[in-house]
């Protein structure tokens, strides 16, 4: 039972926090009678689908069918788990959660995300005013970036001054130690105080998946190089800012991707802001770094596909053979498109236009297929023998890296790759698949999945009778929470069928036996689960459509129907030790206070 600081925290929050506000800042709203209509981000959403219900603090869209409260929408929108849009939204309440860092610990962060936010502005305001920025104006013109793109992307400019920002910071109150902190000076090596990290260089602003500053990139100007110097910096690693955590512009590409579950990687900052300015809104590219195992982890959460556009160059080639692997153990589609003539991508979108670069990118290739390009490229199959079969075992080692296929789908995938394989080098496809099985085995992912045993399956007719029962008492139940206990002590949460409906009506009695009304405000509070919060809500919107007098009456007919298809005995089954469903004691108790609460009667079985 959620009582104690982590409901009170949750309640909290949620009283602090309106749907329709939190909603409404990143999707245009638009009231309909006592509730709000918009486009639904997670769907081709071209007539409103998505309803916020400002009363009961909750949102649906009735095409995906997904609801919940404002945990749910922070969860689905980020694409983050329950705990850290718990953890976001604690933050924008000021609310301090048990489990998290101190409040001390909480106001320091909070200072540095905004000493951040500051110097990101600072720069950015240079850029778009200052006369000493025209060299980066005129920098990024030749690069054909728009005046819209320069405040979309809030790029900024550093002057060719060792305390540009450090003068400014003193004026506004602002340490040099927390410019330190957020990777913006640092210490001088002999005698006292800081220097600027950033001069003389175009910056582009990196931004976490809150839409939060953290971060930035710097290209250098040709005016301002130094010898020696490196064309492009980032922020030193700091307490908001990890460069194997983040991609550049994933905070304004989430949503595109989310829709078409497709995410294009990039290698520069200017590649991913012209790609976006050109339409391309799926669009991101990497912080300096090849991509890596966090990175997938954060893709994954978005996107199905990714397709890797690399520059026409050699090195580009070698760099996508180094990380398909890390692809291809996480099951990801990985497609490859190296971009011709040494090209990059904003230098091919500018020349050629976003259709011819839509046109290449339904060249590109699978993981695999451009790892046996690799591995055969200038190969004569008939006359270097060794060299053949020394492709046939890299290739071959990149597939033993992915999981063994536990579906048809994973299955087929796999036969298909073997059976190019099995025609490129003219080697029989039982032979590859035995090597490939002695490779699994001998690797760490040669773990076969346990097999489960899996029960007999209920006559189609009796379950979709049970499921259509079980649907409509829950549905009851919630329009009617003093009804828990009659339920429960006719129909134990044990022998409920469905697994998401017993999970909620357990907890219904939960909060009953606790003594609390089990109100559909208090069920979205208690449960986590955001499938089983969109139950919730679709449950309660089908009960309220429908809300008739004589539903109480139903309750009976519906539990004859459960227990006559599936045979549940007329009496309560006292749980298993340690099964948090019904008790004989609890039920009575609970009976009594409904009974004493209501002013009611029922006949009970005995």
């Amino acid at each position: 039972m959620s009582v104690g600081p982590a409901f009170d925290a949750k309640e909290q929050i949620k009283r602090a926090i309106d749907i329709v506000e939190l909603v409404g800042e990143s999707i245009p709203l638009r009231r309909e009678g006592r509730n709000y209509k918009g486009l639904c981000p997670w769907h081709d959403d071209s007539r409103p689908s998505l309803h916020i219900n400002p009363e009961r603090q909750t949102f649906r869209c009735f095409v995906c069918n997904i609801g919940g409260d404002i945990f749910t929408f922070v969860e689905k929108r980020e694409n983050v788990t329950f705990r850290e849009a718990l953890t976001i939204l604690a933050e924008r309440a000021g609310v301090t959660l048990s489990h998290g860092p101190s409040p001390a610990a909480t106001d320091e962060r909070r200072r540095l995300y905004q000493v951040a936010a500051w110097a990101e502005q600072q720069y950015h305001d240079c850029l778009l005013k200052a006369a000493e920025a025209e060299p980066a104006r005129r920098y990024l013109a030749a690069r054909g970036v728009t005046a819209e793109s320069l405040r979309r992307f809030h790029l900024g400019f550093a002057p060719n001054q060792w305390d540009w920002l450090l003068k400014r910071a003193r004026a506004a109150s602002i340490s040099p130690a927390a410019l330190e902190k957020v990777g913006l000076a640092r210490p001088r090596q002999q005698g006292q105080g800081h220097y600027d990290f950033f001069r003389g260089r175009v910056l582009f602003s990196i931004r976490d998946l809150q839409d939060r500053p953290v971060a930035l990139g710097g290209r250098v100007l040709p005016d301002f190089g130094e010898p020696n110097g490196a064309k492009y910096i980032n922020t030193v690693e700091t307490p908001l800012f990890s460069k194997s955590r983040l991609l550049y512009g994933l905070n304004l590409a989430k949503d595109a991707i989310t829709r078409d579950r497709t995410v294009m990687v990039m290698e520069g900052y200017t590649d991913c802001l012209i790609a976006q300015q050109c339409g391309l809104e799926n669009a991101v590219a990497v912080l300096g770094t090849a991509l890596g195992e966090s990175h997938i982890g954060i893709l994954r959460r978005f996107a199905d596909r990714v397709l890797l556009v690399l520059d026409g160059d050699e090195a580009g080639r070698r760099r996508a053979d180094e990380i398909l692997e890390l692809f291809v153990a996480a099951q990801m589609d990985l497609r490859i498109l190296t971009l011709p003539d040494d090209l990059d991508p904003a230098d091919f979108l500018l020349a050629r236009g976003k259709e011819a670069f839509t046109a290449l990118c339904e060249t590109a290739v699978d993981a695999l297929e451009h790892k046996l390009r690799m591995a055969t490229a200038g190969l004569d199959i008939n006359s270097d023998i060794d060299r053949s079969q020394r492709a046939q075992e890299e290739v071959l080692r990149t597939l033993a890296k992915s999981p063994l296929p536990t579906d048809t789908a994973a299955h087929l995938r796999e036969e298909q790759i073997l059976a190019r394989l099995g025609q490129r080098f003219r080697v029989p496809e039982i032979v590859l698949r035995q090597r490939l099985r002695d490779l699994r085995e001998k690797g760490s992912q040669a773990r076969r999945p346990a097999v489960k045993p899996v029960s007999a399956p209920e006559p189609p007719r009796k379950a979709n009778r049970i499921d259509k029962a079980e649907s409509e008492l829950l549905e009851i139940v919630l329009q009617m929470p003093h009804l828990v206990a009659r339920v429960a002590e006719r129909l134990p949460p044990a022998v409920w069928r469905d697994g998401r409906r017993r999970e909620i009506f357990s907890t219904c009695f939960r909060l009953a036996a606790a003594g609390h009304e089990a109100t559909v405000d208090r069920l979205l509070l208690e449960i986590d689960d955001a499938q089983l919060k969109t139950l919730i809500i679709e449950l309660d919107d089908l009960g309220q459509s429908r809300q008739r007098s004589e539903r109480q009456d139903e309750v009976e007919q519906l539990l004859e129907v459960i227990r006559a298809a599936s045979h549940v005995a007329p009496r309560v089954a006292r749980p298993a030790s340690g099964d948090a469903t019904t008790s004989t004691d609890d039920l009575r108790r609970i009976i009594d206070q409904q009974r004493l609460r209501q002013g009611i009667s029922w006949p009970t079985d005995g």
